[in-house]
């Protein structure tokens, strides 16, 4: 029986190694792109929309006055807009508290064939005067305290 050398034994190890970890690399760039959600503003989405039921995220501001809750307390209708282009959007559960008309919001879902977006999460976006509620009441010393004492 031939034996391998150390020398070459070791080549072997690294080549099946190397194609091991390729391999592996293949696979999870493969399987991230198939759960990657693309981000549209509501231009972007009119003018190139994503294939319906592909999911995406729909980024911009709800509109003022757009905001409307169904009968059955649950369900919400609202427009997302940039200015440019305005995109009806549909959502089923609890709204997050910084949600309101005026306010930036990612809607994560996708396109419907008749142009509504139905989004299965909602996340609200804040300005940098954000204030907790906690916080509010609170006078400037104090607000220094509390946060002082989380830290």
């Amino acid at each position: 029986m031939n034996a391998l050398k150390p020398k070459h034994q070791r080549l072997v190890l690294l080549s099946v190694a190397l194609v091991a970890l390729i391999g592996a690399a293949v696979l999870g760039i493969w399987a991230v792109r198939n759960q990657a959600s693309y981000f549209y503003a509501p231009s972007d989405l009119a003018a190139n929309p994503p294939a319906p039921g592909q999911a995406v995220r729909l980024g911009g501001m709800v509109e003022q006055g757009s905001l409307k809750t169904r009968p059955d307390g649950v369900t919400v209708d609202f427009v997302v807009g940039d200015g440019k282009a305005r995109v009806p959007v549909v959502f089923a559960g609890i709204v997050p508290d910084l949600f309101v008309e005026g306010s930036g919001v990612v809607a994560e879902g996708s396109l419907r064939p008749d142009g509504t977006f139905a989004a299965t999460d909602l996340l609200a976006k804040h300005d940098e005067n954000y204030m907790p509620r906690e916080l509010a009441d609170m006078t400037e010393a104090q607000k220094r305290e509390a946060i002082a004492e989380t830290e």
